[in-house]
């Protein structure tokens, strides 16, 4: 710069003019108009689907909208929801997991063993299958070491000293055993991508046949694991939090959101850069509270037919996840791993030349994905009380990644947030869920669901054909 001294705001401006420019409402509006014909069209099919779907289903059904159908709709969802947002990661860099539903089953049945085998996991599986488990988590944790995933090679140690210690069955310890035990799994997957250099799809295929075999193992041809009598476990998906607990956690996530996007929104302001105009940031935020406030009222109200049992409050699922939701976009958009993956999703190469560790990324994303499986599993076991040969099996693994896509991540990589993950799962579980109080057949609910996957592929390969072309 030449010339006197300049203020630092105006410093700022002359060097990144285009990073400061203020805009009003009016441009602000027009130029989210504009990215929308530019193909940027990020989770609004999604949310606009999903709005049609609720009044198609509150039209055609009665009991669509009830309190009680609308809290167990959440817990419906949940445990696919949850497994969609550890999805994302992988989906970001362009590569898939198909193993990732069979994986939370391995998760699931082990936690199960845990408790009702009364923490002798030796017992429960036999000589040579406890020590071949025990054996590989030992390898996920060296392999872990090797590519310098701390995380997962910790979590993968804590599993090995659960399954040797003979501990006594806790619901809190078991949680912890099948996270620890999904981590040492997307070790292992992570691994076969990044370092042998397998296709995704080829490594995952395998795995997702692999991990069938080791649930029917556990659990026994026509064998269930039942956790329903443990109270901690039940609650998960079946509890809800007390009426003072769910306006606690209104306030939290209303006043939240509220802080950190007014505290983003002056701190850019105060620096001269470039940010939303004041009157659409308090507008996101009024909308939030809107959605929040009716929603916590309406779930605090007594929904039981039984005229002497009493269920109100939010259901445990929510407040999970919004930690997971919270966590994951704090993750992809505050830190610099965040930053890495969209950067090697948009361009592997370029990133590489920049010096990020592609090979490091590619393994850990794999990690993330099965370590929140398990907790998807933690989720969907306890919301039907038992865990058997097919848990993860069937459609699970399907309507995560169908969630994902659903919600506006793409399948191509460098696009998608994990709320696109929420926003899909919640179309899913209203598509599931309506049709199944309409009476419709198992067969009608896969062809809905799979057209409504195939739309949303369709929209994400023309929105990328249409941004390709406007540049």
């Amino acid at each position: 710069m030449t010339g006197t001294a300049t203020p630092r705001s105006e410093g700022a401006i002359a060097d990144f003019g285009i990073d400061t420019t203020a805009q009003s409402t009016r441009e602000a509006v027009r130029d989210y108009a504009a990215r929308l014909r530019g193909g940027d069209l990020g989770s609004l099919p999604a949310v606009l689907g999903l709005a049609a779907l609720v009044v198609v289903f509150w039209v055609l059904s009665d009991g669509f909208l009830t309190l009680d159908n609308t809290a167990n709709l959440l817990a419906q969802g949940a445990g696919k929801m949850i497994i969609a947002m550890g999805l994302v990661f992988v989906l970001l860099l362009g590569e898939i997991d198909l193993s990732a539903g069979t994986a939370s089953g391995v998760c699931a049945a082990v936690m199960a063993m845990h408790y009702v085998r009364s923490g002798n996991l030796l017992g429960g599986m036999g000589n040579t299958v406890f020590y071949v488990f025990v054996g590989g988590l030992l390898i996920a944790a060296l392999l872990a070491v090797l590519m310098r995933i701390w995380a997962g090679s910790v979590l993968a140690l804590v599993a090995v000293g659960i399954a040797l210690s003979g501990a006594a069955p806790n619901p809190w310890l078991e949680m912890l055993l099948a996270v620890c035990v999904g981590a040492a799994i997307g070790v292992i997957t992570g691994f076969l991508v990044s370092k042998i250099g397998m296709p995704s799809f080829v490594v995952t295929l395998a795995l997702f046949i692999t991990w069938q075999g080791v649930i029917l193992q556990f659990i026994g041809d026509g064998g269930v694991f039942g956790i329903g009598t443990q109270p901690v476990l039940f609650a998960v998906a079946n509890g809800n939090m007390s009426v003072a607990g769910s306006w606690v956690l209104c306030g939290v996530a209303v006043g939240g959101y509220a802080l950190v996007v007014l505290g983003e929104h002056l701190s850019r302001l105060n620096r001269g850069l470039v940010t939303a105009p004041t009157p659409i940031v308090v507008a996101k935020i009024i909308a939030v509270a809107v959605v929040a406030v009716p929603a916590t009222y309406a779930l605090n109200l007594n929904r039981s037919s039984n005229d002497f049992v009493v269920i109100q409050g939010v259901p445990y699922v929510v407040p999970i996840v919004l930690v997971l939701l919270v966590a994951g976009t704090y993750a992809l958009n505050r830190t610099r791993y965040g930053r890495h993956i969209y950067a090697v999703g948009g361009n592997a190469e370029a990133a590489r030349r920049a010096g990020i560790n592609v090979s490091r990324i590619r393994a850990s994303v794999f990690v993330v994905a099965s370590s929140t499986a398990a907790l998807g599993a933690i989720v969907y076991s306890s919301k039907v009380g038992s865990v058997d040969p097919q848990a993860g099996g069937l459609n699970t693994l399907l309507f995560a990644v169908g969630a994902a896509v659903i919600g506006g991540t793409s399948l191509f990589g460098g696009r998608g947030k994990v709320f696109h993950a929420v926003v899909g799962g919640l179309v899913l579980a209203v598509v599931e869920n309506g049709l199944g109080l309409l009476k419709q057949p198992a067969a009608v609910v896969n062809i809905i669901t799979g057209l409504v996957l195939l739309l949303a592929a369709t929209v994400d390969a023309l929105s990328r054909r249409r941004a390709a072309v406007s540049r």
